[in-house]
């Protein structure tokens, strides 16, 4: 299995930040970072456990996973998205196991509490992608018109043990009306970017539908010293665009998990939950009177106090203070790429 362990840090501005992204933090006074977590989840499924990291934040990342041996670490010498990552894997495992043994690859950053349900969709897509030879996505059940996730159109059932279907069209974020009538349909997933393959069919789906992708592949493969300088070279291209959108033989599995990808503070808002009200504070020296459905979040030791808000984000570090309303708590990753530009 590969985690994949990247990120700008820019949509929890401030709790995350390009030097300490999303996924390294521990969500409400959790033992565990979401890192940690998936991590958990990985180890029920394989014994084999890859992390992909790009090399501003990786000894974050090993600092977190001190029990994986210092090979297990793949790292981007920069970012240059999900689809070379995969290359990169598929790369670095290619020496390693066998070319017919399924890869699973999947994200660091997401909430997810059902660790069996999650064993279970990955261990029926691995053997799905054994037997048929194909890419399987695991997509995750819609339970709201969401505009913010891509969505899987499901096509013919190829199988009802498990059930899986062939994957049919991937639609781009849709406004809600659309996102509305894909939920009332029942014929779509949310697109969690979640992949099941072998190399072998990786490679082989490469060579049929993304040419460009499988020569970046051998080019890392021959690079030898001139690793870094070869990956650095790579257009940054996301593996939906590079790959996945563009094959006509994947195949979809339901997850049979609950799943959070926490984009927003309205999203970490719905995780960790609240009072009778909806609010939920964390830290010391916050006061709040009047308040209703808010999300206040203190790291430092001064004071904190919120008066008569409804639908509110307060997040106040070390690294900065925030207030947003929440729903438009999408907006923050983009207004906070502005501090870094």
């Amino acid at each position: 299995m590969v985690i994949f362990a990247g990120g700008s840090g820019s949509r929890l501005w401030p709790l995350s930040t390009p030097d300490y992204p999303k996924h390294l933090l521990k969500i409400n006074g959790d033992e565990l970072s979401l890192l940690q977590h998936s991590y958990e989840r990985a180890k029920q499924i394989s014994d084999s456990v890859y992390v992909i990291s790009e090399r501003g934040h990786v000894e974050h990342v090993k600092q977190q996973l001190q029990e994986l041996p210092e090979d297990a670490f793949i790292i981007e010498p920069a970012r240059r998205g999900t689809a070379n990552c995969i290359i990169a894997a598929l790369e670095y495992i290619s020496s390693r196991h066998d070319a017919d043994e399924p890869i699973a690859f999947v994200h660091a950053d997401h909430y997810i509490r059902d660790v069996t349900g999650f064993a279970h969709s990955f261990r029926e897509a691995e053997q799905v992608s054994i037997a048929q030879k194909r890419i399987v996505l695991v997509g995750i059940e819609a339970d709201q018109p969401d505009t913010g996730f891509g969505y899987i159109e499901k096509g013919d059932l190829l199988s009802e043990e498990p059930f899986v279907y062939n994957v049919n069209s991937f639609k781009e974020k849709p406004d809600y009306e659309t996102a509305k009538h894909y939920l009332e349909s029942g014929n779509y997933l949310w697109n969690g970017g979640y992949f099941v393959g072998s190399i072998n069919t990786f490679l082989a789906t490469m060579q049929q539908y993304a040419p460009d992708m499988l020569a970046n592949y051998q080019r890392l493969t021959q690079a030898g010293d001139q690793y870094d300088q070869t990956y650095l070279e790579f257009a940054p291209i996301a593996v939906d665009y590079a790959l996945i959108e563009k094959a006509g033989n994947l195949l979809v599995i339901p997850a049979f998990f609950d799943w959070m990808d926490l984009g927003s503070f309205n999203d970490l808002a719905k995780a960790v939950g609240g009072d009778e009200v909806g609010n939920h504070f964390y830290g010391q020296s916050v006061v709040i009177e009047d308040v209703n459905n808010t999300f206040v979040h203190n790291e430092e030791a001064k004071p904190v106090i919120v008066i008569g808000m409804d639908s509110v984000v307060v997040v106040n570090t070390p690294e900065g203070l925030l207030v947003t309303r929440k729903d438009l708590s999408q907006r923050v990753g983009d207004v906070s790429k502005k501090l870094q530009e």
